[in-house]
């Protein structure tokens, strides 16, 4: 049987302006960075991002808002376009990122259509205190445990290349693996001369081992290469469904730019693999 790789899109919905100050993170005000900001974007144009990336086979589709977590207002818009983009495409599986969470709102987010919720731990708990300040990796932890009590699917990961030692990167993977998210993203640090946090970038070859060792420790979670995978992995990107990956993140991220989405699907079907048609 030909590996079949799901497809996820990610929409941006708010943008920047977040008080939080994760070092890795562009969307921080306290970091100044060069990125668009705008407060929501308007439900029409998520619907067609929704339309556009379905066109491209993507299943998946992420509702991601800035800040910490929902308050009663972000919690009412995500639901609104949640519902908007149900009412266009019944089929597609729905995704919010929305920061901290208890189980109350994510059940809210449930009835309006929503079926996974992402919210990564992003490194190990010794090293995330070092790199934020602002909210404690134990407030990340409960929300994924609320998630999982909600009734939503996990969608649970992090970031690599952050300047992590090998013991808090096996550290992170075995909280990861307590959590048994449906899915993993992994992302991979994406510098920008903003942000204080300064890491030697990993080889590729480092990156793939990272892959191989995460789909060995979680052989049922399905692992979805996300940010960073152009620059990280440049002309061997095709390596990561053999290291054993099985879902990639097409198009723009939050605030990069991805390669163009028909450049994946050449790369999966040239590779002998299919798109998948069904989630998990």
């Amino acid at each position: 049987m030909k590996k079949e790789i799901f497809l996820c899109s990610i929409c941006n919905v708010s943008s920047g302006s977040c008080a939080e100050d994760c070092g890795f993170c562009t969307q921080s005000a306290k970091h100044h960075a060069d990125i668009v900001r705008y407060k929501y974007k308007a439900i029409e144009q998520i619907v067609l991002e929704a339309k556009n990336a379905t066109n491209y086979g993507a299943l998946g589709f992420c509702l991601v808002t800035s800040g910490l977590g929902l308050d009663d207002k972000k919690l009412a818009f995500v639901c609104d376009a949640a519902r908007a983009v149900r009412a266009e495409l019944p089929n597609i599986h729905l995704i919010a990122c929305n920061g901290i969470a208890n189980v109350e709102q994510l059940k809210t987010l449930k009835e309006a259509g929503v079926n996974s919720y992402n919210h990564n731990l992003e490194t190990s708990k010794r090293y995330y205190a070092t790199i934020c300040s602002t909210h404690s990796w134990e407030e990340r932890f409960q929300t994924c445990l609320a998630v999982k009590e909600s009734g939503l699917h996990l969608c649970s990961g992090g970031i690599f290349g952050l300047g992590e030692s090998k013991e808090d990167r096996q550290s992170f993977i075995e909280s990861i693996k307590e959590l048994s998210p449906s899915t993993m993203p992994l992302n991979f640090y994406h510098p920008n001369p903003a942000l204080p946090l300064h890491a030697n970038p990993l080889s590729e070859e480092e990156a793939l081992e990272i892959i191989a060792h995460v789909r060995k420790t979680l052989p049922q979670t399905m692992l979805m290469v996300a940010g960073g995978r152009e620059i990280t992995f440049k002309s061997r990107q095709s390596d990561i469904f053999e290291a054993g990956a099985d879902a990639i993140v097409i198009g723009d991220y939050l605030t990069t730019k991805g390669q163009a989405p028909t450049e994946d699907l050449e790369m999966i079907r040239s590779l002998g693999y299919k798109i998948a048609k069904n989630c998990h």
